[in-house]
């Protein structure tokens, strides 16, 4: 029986669309919001991470927890301000869940949380898995303490399950709409020398995947959610242009300019991160989208293809 999801990061992109479809397989859907008095059409509670608060019926209220909540990595420059509240805003808002299942009584059965594949830093084209060695840059240390801290929900005697999160492909929002808008005003370009892989999911098998961990008692531990073939940036500009009937004329755009731009944010889109999709498929679950190019064509298939 379909049973009630609280999220954390509700009205984030993956937020949205998990809801949508939890509702669609007959779900009861709870938010965690700082502002609970916002019209919403889900039932919402109020938190306040950086105050350590929590509306404990959010917890008395969930059968599972999935906890998306985090300020976003490509938001704004990185000054030490912005660093400091990425981090924050992931490590802390796990801590507070893990006080609150510790301290109320709750009936809750799975803890499924988000990270990211920047744990695995500027990892060229070796292919990684859940195994292999974090990096030690900014991204790779916030994800290794994110984990940590989301791992000790597990010492509760609840299920946990964390999923890396690869570049999450949507159209309402994320990377993919920045990569396409100067490629529709046929001012696209790979970035840096292009040879960077960069592993993807559609936004709607990250949602599934999600959900099968609710459903699916064998999700426990760490997984990679990422589509099974990752590409480098020069394949994913070419197959997203070849999909939007747009020519690519310029050069590639050089690394030394995105730093000037960017900062250290930079290494978002410079760092090369080749991620296997092994484990997820070792579990039966199957990707709807396992290639580029049918991803790309949900969002921008054009009525004449």
């Amino acid at each position: 029986m379909p049973g009630k999801i609280l999220i954390t990061g509700g009205s984030g992109l993956i937020g949205m669309r998990l809801s949508e479809m939890l509702i669609d397989q007959g779900y009861e859907v709870g938010h965690l919001s700082r502002n609970p008095e916002k019209v919403s059409v889900y039932k919402t509670f109020k938190w306040d991470v950086e105050e350590g608060y929590i509306d404990d019926s959010a917890i008395t209220y969930a059968d599972y927890i999935v906890h998306l909540a985090g300020a976003s990595v490509a938001g704004s420059k990185w000054t030490e301000e912005r660093k400091h509240e990425i981090f924050k805003s992931r490590v802390d808002s796990t801590n507070l869940l893990y006080k609150s299942l510790r301290n109320i009584p709750h009936h809750v059965k799975g803890f499924i949380s988000s990270s990211a594949v920047g744990i695995y830093g500027n990892s060229g084209d070796r292919l990684m898995s859940e195994e292999s060695n974090y990096a030690d840059d900014f991204l790779a240390s916030v994800c290794k303490v994110w984990e940590s801290t989301a791992w000790q929900v597990k010492e509760l005697g609840l299920r946990t399950a964390i999923f890396r999160l690869g570049i999450v492909l949507s159209d309402k929002g994320g990377a993919l709409p920045q990569i396409a808008k100067p490629i529709k005003m046929m001012a696209g370009a790979a970035l840096g020398s292009g040879k960077q892989y960069m592993s993807w999911v559609h936004i709607d098998d990250v949602c599934r995947l999600f959900i099968k961990a609710i459903e699916d008692t064998q999700f426990e531990g760490v997984y990679n959610a990422v589509a099974p073939h990752p590409v480098t940036n020069e394949q994913l500009t070419k197959t997203l242009a070849e999909v939007m009937h747009k020519p690519l004329l310029l050069p590639n755009v050089p690394a030394f300019a995105i730093n000037l731009m960017m900062g250290e944010m930079s290494k978002v889109v410079l760092a090369s991160q080749r991620v296997s999709a092994n484990k997820v498929l070792q579990t039966g679950f199957t990707f709807e989208y396992n290639y580029l190019n049918e991803a790309l064509e949900t969002f921008y298939k054009s009525p004449k293809d």
